[in-house]
């Protein structure tokens, strides 16, 4: 279910096709995505699942696999 939503929140914020989002794509190497398109993603991630990314962790954050791994960490803990 995380992500489902997340690829959504990618695919409206940096416009690529939902197919090129998966587990282990690098989101500003394999997906185009900048700085501000990041920051986008990362505030889309935190209004969908209602949490809050702390900015260490949001560094943390290079592949989809990682978000994936921050939303489930962020809802569980």
């Amino acid at each position: 279910m995380e992500f489902e939503k997340l690829r959504e929140i990618i695919v409206s914020v940096l416009n690529v096709d939902e197919n090129e989002v998966h587990m282990d794509a690098k989101i500003m190497d394999d997906l185009g995505a900048d700085s501000l398109d990041v920051f986008q993603i990362i505030m889309g991630i935190e209004e969908a699942f209602d949490l809050e990314i702390d900015n260490e962790d949001a560094e943390n954050i290079v592949t989809v696999g990682d978000a994936v791994e921050q939303i489930k960490n962020a809802t569980n803990g």
